[in-house]
């Protein structure tokens, strides 16, 4: 047997393995708001510490409006194998976790979830294939799907002109319908952030943003407000960033001018490599975020078999996590007329 495929293997029973420990004969009693867990004040914090942040690489989240449902995002491999995870609050306690039903089998990747601001509908990428302007193809596009009686309905492709020929990433969407979505440039390595209007029931002509939203040398998968009065962007090759990824906010005025990028600051924004899902609850009230920050090692010292083994099973091990903090700094970073 091929030893790369064999590693493979071995990683997508590690995913199986951790979501049947966590079944519901296993999963710990959870009651309350947000799986239960106490929330945040101003310094940043794992969420859900070995619940959702547990070691595996994780990414993305997306709460109903209701707050009954949590949506994440798995990774194996790298990004080998992507699933959208979900957990639910029925009566009073939280189940979970088990693979959303708008995921396909084990060979495309579906992630980047987002439920809209009245809760009707559930976005998300994949890469599964779809007819896109007469021809299939297998890029990234978002997806979607309506609310109904007992969950979500069969996904289906936005189609243009949200999707396009190239890959479309990250959707994110205000309360009139306005899609946010990341977009790469045909024959380009680069990606932009673009919007579409949603008039009269259907998506309008994408739009590239200016220049103060598309920043640095890279910029995706930005999450823009419900009131569409600023947008978080992560960004790579400013100035004034950490050192490699960070995330900004752009803050938006009623004549639909967008103010200087402002980097979170060291709260949010690290030295790590990997921050790029930005989220903001409905309420306005708790900024989630993913970033692979290392924790506390010196516990590992001196070192063994077990404690490797803990090592892995454990968060901040340089593995992706997802962490919120409460949104005061929105507010205070606001610059004027904005």
């Amino acid at each position: 047997m091929n030893i790369k495929f064999f590693q493979i293997l071995i990683c997508v029973g590690l995913l199986f393995f951790i979501i049947s420990c966590q079944s519901q004969d296993k999963f710990p009693e959870l009651k309350g708001e947000y799986l239960g867990q106490t929330p945040p004040g101003e310094e940043a914090e794992l969420f859900a510490p070995n619940i959702i942040s547990n070691g595996m690489s994780n990414r993305d989240i997306a709460i109903t409006l209701d707050g009954n449902e949590i949506y994440t995002v798995v990774l194996v491999a790298g990004y080998t194998y992507t699933k959208i995870i979900y957990y639910k609050q029925v009566n009073d306690r939280w189940t979970g976790p088990e693979v959303a039903s708008v995921c396909t089998g084990i060979d495309y990747k579906d992630g980047e979830p987002f439920i809209s601001p009245d809760g009707k509908k559930f976005y998300f990428v994949s890469n599964r294939p779809d007819s896109i302007n007469g021809k299939t193809d297998e890029n990234y596009d978002v997806w979607a799907a309506d609310r109904i009686e007992n969950g979500w309905s069969e996904p289906y492709n936005l189609g243009a002109p949200v999707c396009s020929e190239t890959n479309e990433f990250f959707p994110s969407v205000t309360n009139d319908g306005t899609i946010y979505f990341t977009r790469g440039e045909k024959n380009s390595n680069e990606e932009n952030i673009y919007r579409s209007r949603f008039v009269d029931g259907k998506f309008q002509e994408a739009e590239k943003l200016s220049g103060n939203v598309n920043c640095g040398q890279a910029r995706f998968n930005a999450f823009i407000s419900p009131d569409e009065d600023y947008i978080i962007v992560p960004v790579y090759g400013m100035p004034d960033g950490y050192g490699s990824t960070d995330y900004y906010i752009v803050y938006r005025n009623q004549k639909d001018e967008w103010s200087d990028p402002i980097n979170l600051g060291d709260r949010i924004s690290s030295v790590s490599d990997q921050e790029w899902s930005p989220y903001v609850t409905r309420d306005g009230k708790y900024f989630f975020f993913m970033s692979s920050k290392l924790g506390d090692t010196k516990r590992y010292d001196p070192l063994d078999y077990n404690k490797i083994l803990e090592l892995n099973n454990s968060p901040e091990n340089g593995n992706a996590d997802i962490y919120w903090i409460r949104t005061s700094f929105i507010e205070k970073l606001r610059p004027e007329g904005f």
